[in-house]
């Protein structure tokens, strides 16, 4: 079934649209979820939270491309899970460690109004980069995957997948200063 098909049935609160959308994109958010989480009733959970959510925002929200709507809403509602169940007492994973790399660039602790500024500035730096380097670093902080499966996927060494991470993330933290924005 078509996106704006999906997207219709939403708005005319037709209880179809979460079968539609469980048909259509039920892997694509389960893979987000389970590489943040790690756990199949987490990732089941969280997934099926990301339906629930899907229905309450929309309407009035009208996504234009319903794939990385529901990612998103499955992306945050993976974090929030991870971070609401494991406290830094019990160790890091790949999403503590994805995050502690990105805050050394753009921090942690940002106001609203600055954060909706960093969105845009995030946009226009990620469309800088080269196709490979902007796959490589969302795979990594949008998706959390692992620096092994990265470079699996790429063909590459671990190394150099952790290398071209550094040099983005250096670049990324120039550009915000160069931009005004402080870390």
């Amino acid at each position: 079934m078509e996106d704006l098909h999906i997207i219709e049935l939403y708005w005319q609160r037709d209880e179809s649209a979460i079968k539609e959308s469980q048909t259509k994109y039920g892997g694509y958010c389960s893979t987000i979820a389970n590489n943040i989480l790690h756990s199949a009733e987490d990732t089941e959970e969280c997934v099926n939270d990301t339906w629930l959510r899907a229905w309450n925002t929309m309407p009035p929200e009208k996504p234009s491309r319903l794939a990385v709507f529901l990612g998103k809403i499955t992306r945050n509602l993976a974090i929030d899970k991870y971070r609401k169940d494991r406290s830094q007492k019990y160790g890091g994973g790949q999403v503590t460690l994805c995050l502690d790399e990105l805050g050394e660039c753009i921090g942690e602790d940002t106001p609203i109004e600055d954060r909706l500024a960093l969105k845009e500035l995030m946009d226009t730096f990620l469309h800088s980069l080269s196709d490979k380097n902007r796959k490589i670093f969302l795979l990594r902080y949008w998706y959390m995957m692992p620096v092994a499966e990265i470079a699996k996927r790429n063909n590459i060494s671990e190394g150099a997948v952790k290398m071209i991470l550094q040099r983005v993330r250096d670049k990324l933290k120039n550009y915000l200063e160069m931009e005004g924005v402080g870390v």
